[in-house]
């Protein structure tokens, strides 16, 4: 039999902390209560936003004092390829000696409890709701007829 060939990874025990391949990974779809844990989610659907972008979750981040950085990564579950569902935040949760970067933050998932409580109170998602109850909804007229074409014509059996 022939022997298996190592499995080859970007981790080194002699990488640092600060070194941005140690920091951890949130996608928006880990935190998407629209999203199945088929599909990504890693939190409870009540604990989660509705379809969170990437620089929601930057923005959140940035007012903390943790090191984070935005790469162009599509998540490797999502079905759509539309530029608005790419994005991979990094997030640096512990210092070179070990310890952490902001003691409040002691898991991955603090981070994303975090993120998801504080989404809702940015201005870009109050101001969403509020324009949504604001304006009036486009009433359909009973008109008939609607554009019905060439139905059935030309088909083949």
């Amino acid at each position: 039999m022939a022997a298996s060939l190592p499995v080859h990874t970007n981790w080194h025990p002699n990488k640092k902390h600060s070194d941005v391949e140690r920091w951890i990974c949130i996608y928006p779809a880990y935190i998407n209560s629209k999203k199945t844990r088929q599909e990504g989610r890693r939190l409870s659907k009540e604990n989660c936003v509705e379809n969170p972008t990437y620089v929601e979750i930057r923005d959140v981040l940035s007012v903390t004092n943790l090191r984070v950085g935005v790469e162009n990564k599509q998540y490797s579950r999502e079905k759509s390829r539309e530029v608005q569902f790419r994005g991979r935040i990094r997030v640096q949760m512990r210092n070179d000696d070990g310890s952490l970067c902001n003691p409040e933050f002691e898991s991955r998932e603090a981070i994303m409890r975090y993120v998801t409580d504080k989404i809702p109170q940015l201005k870009s998602r109050q101001n969403k709701t509020a324009d949504s109850f604001h304006q009036p909804q486009a009433q359909q007229t009973g008109g008939g007829g609607g554009g019905g074409g060439k139905k059935g014509k030309n088909k083949k059996r």
